[in-house]
């Protein structure tokens, strides 16, 4: 009676985690949307000095066949700004997202910028990263005046 049993629980078992198949949702791909083809999706400020300017610009270009549309542009800290252009990019034209980072805070960093469009890609991350150098001492040390003789 125990082997009857346990047979039926693994049977049970086995049954329950192949019935568990993950439902994908495959939304048909429109072959007009628009595409975003960025130059690069990371941008490395490298060393920057304490309250240099912290603009740079990601450009990219609609490789799509309708007009591209940026509904959104979101960034992953308060310190981060990025500006998003106005206007729909039509197919073959260039645009520009400007990013502004806060160099007032020392140390390395590494953010996120999240792109909501109807691209076929709806959100798209880009990253800009660096070290933002400490400020250099508005104090300059005295020499010392003992001699080594």
């Amino acid at each position: 009676m125990r082997k009857i049993t346990t047979l039926l629980f693994i049977g049970f078992i086995t049954f329950t985690i192949n019935a568990q198949e993950k439902k994908v949702d495959a939304k048909p791909q429109d072959p007009n949307a628009p595409v975003f083809e960025f130059a690069t999706e990371v941008i490395d400020y490298g060393k920057i000095e304490y309250n240099s300017d912290g603009v740079r610009v990601f450009e990219f270009k609609n490789v799509g066949k309708s007009p591209l549309i940026i509904s959104r542009v979101q960034s992953s800290c308060g310190c981060t700004v990025p500006k998003k252009p106005t206007e729909p990019i039509m197919p073959g034209e260039t645009g520009k997202i400007e990013v502004k980072y806060a160099t007032t805070r020392t140390g390395g960093f590494s953010k996120t910028i999240t792109i909501y469009s109807n691209a076929s890609e709806p959100t798209k991350r880009i990253r800009i990263k660096g070290i933002v150098l400490k400020p250099q001492s508005a104090v300059a040390k005295p020499k010392s005046t003992v001699s080594s003789n």
